[in-house]
């Protein structure tokens, strides 16, 4: 009878081990946001695009939707929610004609002076373009052309990944391929040829623990790589639902296919935006994982800047 008794505890000890050891018991799981600030339409400028979140700031720029000719750019402070329509000192007003689609960018700083890179998406003339900003004022800084085995390529994400004293690094992406590239640090024009470095898993994918059926058909938006902590986060966007899967691990050497993490992921399904709901950038600022939107719902566009509930990296 005692051993029989022992040998209950031990299976039932055992069991409950295993289930509290599961992936849903482990996974973690983010579907919840907090508003920080609208960027309303302005102009002819209705789309939101990239996206990036500085220390006390977040950027994100709207453009002409459809023709890809002119474009804006927002200041938001990420604590307060203050937002500025930023200025162009090049050539005066508040908006340019450089950015082509400007699906994405990341932030760089050069000399003490801060930067952004902006990809274009263009087929021809510039595909990435360089922006050096001051407070609320933005000024042309660069452009550059962007190659993969000689030929064209406009890709539509970026993320800085490493600044010396000599070169910019950074991670591009095109569809589900990251891709290597580099620049010198002053460097006001020239050349970027990419090299292939891995492609993301995306088809088969957990989001809190399964798999989403349609994730295949979802479009790739930005992304961003937290070179510190060796993650990338990459949101996908179909109608009023967004995902952000999250690779570990990952770096200019790795090569082949990045699995998405088990235990991580993002998903926002909204209802009250249910047109649309496009993740289409992200960043991470002391922790916190911040996005840039395209919503709207039949009464209209409700684009804005946004914050991830809860979550700490």
């Amino acid at each position: 009878m005692r051993i029989a008794t022992r040998l209950s505890v031990v299976v039932a000890t055992v069991l409950g081990l295993l289930v509290l050891s599961g992936p849903a018991a482990h996974a973690a799981y983010y579907n919840t946001y907090s508003d920080i600030a609208s960027t309303p339409d302005t102009s002819c400028c209705t789309g939101a695009q990239g996206f990036a979140a500085g220390a006390t700031y977040l950027y994100s720029i709207k453009n002409h939707t459809n023709y890809d000719d002119v474009s804006v750019i927002y200041r938001v402070h990420k604590t307060t929610g203050a937002r500025v329509l930023m200025a162009n000192g090049t050539s005066g007003g508040s908006s340019n004609t450089w950015l082509g689609h400007a699906n994405d960018m990341t932030i760089v700083d050069i000399d003490g002076q801060h930067h952004m890179f902006v990809v274009t998406m263009n087929d021809s003339g510039a595909q990435l373009v360089r922006l050096r900003y001051d407070d609320t004022t933005y000024y042309h800084a660069g452009s550059y052309q962007v190659r993969l085995a000689g030929a064209v390529a406009a890709p539509s994400g970026i993320s800085r990944v490493s600044v010396t004293s000599t070169a910019i690094t950074f991670m591009f992406k095109s569809g589900r391929t990251v891709y290597n590239g580099s620049l010198p640090l002053r460097a006001s024009s020239g050349t970027i040829n990419l090299t292939k470095a891995f492609v993301l898993q995306v088809d088969g994918a957990l989001v809190n623990g399964a798999t989403v059926p349609d994730l295949g058909t979802f479009a790739n938006q930005g992304f961003f790589y937290d070179a510190a902590k060796k993650v990338l986060y990459n949101p996908l966007t179909k109608d009023n639902r967004s995902i952000v899967l999250v690779y570990r691990n990952v770096s200019p050497t790795t090569t082949g296919t990045a699995p998405a993490a088990t235990d991580l992921s993002f998903r926002i399904t909204s209802s009250k935006y249910s047109t649309k709901f496009e993740i289409e950038g992200v960043g991470i600022s002391d922790g916190k994982l911040y996005f840039g939107t395209n919503r709207s719902n039949p009464d209209g566009a409700f684009d804005g800047v946004h914050v991830f509930d809860g979550y700490v990296a």
